[in-house]
């Protein structure tokens, strides 16, 4: 198959981009104590995170939720993944126990409430669920706050049958996207501030803390480096997203959104059918890829409104491609990744966590075992 037989909207992967990124975030961990937690998030393809896994550096997987945690366990990805979001909500601290009795699975805590319905869950089960507990660092989302209220936390997760007390983590998206070097690296040390001192109180406590897990793309490098924190939770490095291109890491956009020009009203202007159905816009409107002086206009449902030089030859039925803003939540809205080397399709993968899969629980369980 070649890239002009693939049916649109599609999405479309340059394996040989993607492998660089790879390669690049693995070499960088390879001789430091801090290792790299692929965030299974970004792309929720078993056929990247093998490739994520096999180039080494790797601590495991990390997932945003539950079901993407089950298809880690089925797909036998890594026997050692971490869910960073607070589990809560009918059955499924019932589901992370059922993982936990075929994975070494963690999950990120930030409250009382949380806490029991994983405890109760395991104990039901018979087994163990790792807890680390989430740290407020600066970004307005979830986490306890640092210091004491975080250090009571760790005793009651610690006292707790069922759960065992394995770290904290803290995530500074508040920062993560800060084109600026310098602030990026001066407000990613004090968010982290925040989570080294809580571990040192942990610690100073008694308590475990093996695990200090932190970090995303736009600060692997910079958390990556400071002294107390083993694993950075980085994912969009591995296909890249035009947001994350205005910083200075070291990573190649690797994935496209493939439209097929419908209409050429004006020539200065054309729609594909490459709309927000497709493509996200919540981190700004795509880039147009290879067309000098092209830039979206608006997404519609089905249209990408685009507008175009003048003298562009682009004619109805063409192909014209699209950097998203926002990898993660443009990668839910496809069911396939076709997997191209130059005009080339590869492979073709299944985007195989996509959506949410809690109505589906029962049929990926089967998978594991449940």
């Amino acid at each position: 198959m070649k890239l002009r037989d693939i049916p649109t909207p599609a999405l479309v992967v340059d394996v040989n981009a993607m492998e660089r990124n790879i390669r690049r975030m693995a070499e960088f961990f390879a001789d430091r104590p801090c290792k790299v937690r692929p965030h299974f998030k970004a792309h929720k393809t078993p056929a990247i995170a093998r490739r994520q896994l096999a180039a080494g550096s790797c601590t495991g997987l990390t997932c945003a939720t539950v079901g993407e945690a089950e298809v880690v366990v089925a797909e036998d990805l890594t026997d050692d993944l971490l869910i960073a979001n607070e589990v809560v909500g009918p059955g499924k601290a019932a589901r992370v126990a059922k993982l936990a009795a075929r994975a070494d699975v963690k999950v990120a805590v930030d409250s009382h409430a949380a806490l029991d319905d994983l405890a109760q869950a395991a104990c039901a089960e018979g087994v163990e669920v790792g807890v680390l507990v989430d740290v407020n660092v600066g970004l307005p989302r979830c986490g306890i706050a640092p210091g004491e209220p975080a250090l009571e936390l760790a005793k009651l997760v610690a006292a707790t049958e069922g759960v065992r007390l394995r770290g904290l983590m803290g995530y500074e998206g508040h920062v993560v996207a800060i084109e600026d070097r310098a602030e990026r690296e001066a407000r990613t040390a004090k968010a982290m501030g925040r989570l080294l001192d809580t571990a040192g109180m942990v610690r100073a406590a008694g308590l475990p803390c093996e695990i200090v897990s932190a970090g995303g793309t736009g600060t692997y490098d910079i958390t990556g480096r400071m002294d107390g924190v083993t694993e950075i939770q980085a994912g969009s490095y591995v296909l890249m997203d035009t947001a994350y291109a205005k910083l200075d890491i070291p990573f190649e956009l690797a994935f496209s959104v493939l439209g097929t020009v419908l209409s050429r009203p004006k020539p200065e202007l054309c729609a594909a059918d490459s709309g927000h159905k497709a493509c996200t816009m919540d981190h700004g409107n795509p880039s147009v890829k290879g067309i000098e002086g092209a830039s979206v206009l608006f997404l519609s449902d089905e249209h990408a409104t685009i507008s175009l030089p003048a003298e562009s030859t682009l004619a109805v039925g063409d192909r014209i491609e699209l950097w998203p803003s926002h990898i993660d939540p443009t990668i839910n809205l496809h069911d396939i990744l076709f997997a191209v080397d130059g005009e080339e399709v590869v492979e073709i993968w299944p985007i195989t966590a996509r959506g949410y899969l809690e109505h589906r629980a029962s049929e990926i369980l089967r998978g594991v075992g449940g």
